[in-house]
């Protein structure tokens, strides 16, 4: 999941145990209207309706509906069956869903970030992707591996399938390279730092790179992806080691872009949208960004011509430290999945299959400027541009499936404010170094223990 696929609440790793205790008994979290709940499904001899719940993946949400309304206009004339759609901002989806599970009132069908799987399948609120269900809708071997990676936890059915495909990459200003005499972009980290140094001109406003430092979820895909290229082990078994030499190691890597290199405006130390860092891209403020693949509509969107930039994987350290692995995204996307008390079980598999289908990947994903998750779609014209072929290469060799356990949430939600905690000190002057690193991982860690 990403920045833009998630701000959730600091309280989810509370809430989502809390909710996995509950199952489906009921409670107190607050559930959506009853007009778009499973349980208020027509009788069976009456036209079937499902109710959606769509994750906001366009600029706005009557974007979303822009796109989504005519696909599922076309799924109604194919199938007879309606479906009565509701985009959910990312900042609200989560919430809703916990809610849903401890209540029993949900959708039929709803989309994820993938990196909930295993938190949400803890409920024990959703249909499992068991072998039956995914003949149903076409078959486990049509989706991409990777992207399968995180639909559930390892050994158990999954609980969604994968509907969009994202990973990371550096966006770079060509201009911006070319007037500085780089004509390439950067492939090591080393030469990341040389480049962004070489760009930043702290008098005309001008960095390096723009970075989201107030984003505890994009700070804590980097923290695993760094982590990983150190040799970080997140987890051992459900064991956190936060504070392990090499997960410090990947956090000060990061955090040393505007504490010691100083190739991040300090006032991105507050940024936690992507759109900040957007305009700094696209109005020459920033001459790189290392952000998911969905940027590329919004930049063009702000005005910045597509032959205007390029794209790169996020360089990796050379040589790699260690045991360190090449990680240079993890499998980022959106999952679909259905509410287990579904009563249009098989509505809502038909509908899993129509979206998840080769000729509405490449609408969809064309239209969101996501991946396809089905490798079938590729064979589209939209996905073989050069910048695109650089995340399906991304996607499919150098991401990594953050872990799919319980625990994962709790990690993102812990280590991604202790990191913003460190960009906002960082930007204050005060020098970050391995040891004050270790000390708010550590906190972190005791944390998770505690349960507090």
């Amino acid at each position: 999941m990403t920045s833009r696929t998630i701000e959730a609440v600091a309280a989810f790793a509370l809430f989502a145990v809390g909710a996995a205790a509950c199952g489906k008994s009921g409670g107190d979290a607050p559930s959506p209207s009853p007009s778009g709940s499973a349980a208020s499904a027509s009788p069976a001899s009456d036209p079937v309706t499902l109710s959606y719940w769509a994750s906001n993946q366009a600029p706005s949400v009557e974007e979303d509906n822009k796109v989504l309304l005519p696909e599922l206009a076309k799924f109604e004339k194919q199938t007879g069956i309606k479906v009565k759609l509701e985009v959910i901002p990312w900042s609200d989806l989560l919430n809703r869903i916990l809610g849903a599970t401890s209540s029993g009132k949900g959708p039929d069908v709803l989309n994820i970030g993938n990196s909930w799987s295993a938190s949400l399948q803890a409920t024990g609120a959703f249909l499992p992707f068991d072998d039956a269900a995914l003949a149903r809708i076409g078959g486990k071997d049509r989706f991409i591996p990777a992207s399968m990676s995180a639909t559930g936890a390892p050994g158990q059915p999954p609980m969604s399938v994968p509907l969009y495909g994202l990973a990371y990459g550096l966006f770079y200003n060509k201009k911006m390279f070319a007037d500085a005499g780089i004509d390439k972009p950067p492939a090591t980290w080393a030469e990341l730092v040389a480049v962004a140094t070489k760009l930043t001109d702290p008098k005309s406003g001008r960095y390096g790179l723009a970075i989201m430092g107030a984003s505890y979820t994009e700070n804590a895909h980097f923290a695993f992806m760094f982590g990983r290229q150190h040799g970080a082990r997140i987890f051992d078994g459900k064991q956190p080691r936060f504070d392990d030499p090499e997960m410090v190691a990947g956090v000060k890597q990061y955090v040393d872009l505007l504490g010691v290199h100083k190739v991040v405006n300090p006032s991105d130390a507050e940024y936690a949208n992507d759109p900040q860092i957007l305009r700094a891209f696209t109005s020459g403020k920033a001459a790189m960004l290392m952000i998911q693949s969905y940027a590329q509509a919004p930049i063009e969107q702000n005005g910045m011509a597509r032959d205007a930039y390029g794209v790169a994987p996020i360089p990796l350290p050379d040589p790699l430290p260690g045991s360190g692995k090449r990680v240079n995204s993890h499998v980022a996307g959106i999952n679909i999945a259905v509410f287990e008390d579904t009563r249009n079980r098989d509505a809502a598999l038909k509908f899993v299959q129509f979206m998840t289908s080769p000729e509405e990947q490449r609408i969809l994903n064309g239209a969101f400027g996501s991946l396809p998750v089905v490798t079938e779609a590729y064979a589209d014209e939209r996905f073989r541009s050069a910048n695109t072929q650089v995340f399906q290469k991304v996607l499919a060799e150098t991401a990594e499936s953050m872990p799919m356990i319980e625990e994962t949430a709790q990690f993102e939600t812990l280590v991604g404010t202790a990191m913003r905690d460190l960009f906002a000190e960082a930007a204050s002057g005060k020098a970050v170094d391995e040891a004050a690193i270790r000390a708010k991982l550590t906190r972190a860690n005791q944390q998770m223990a505690s349960g507090k």
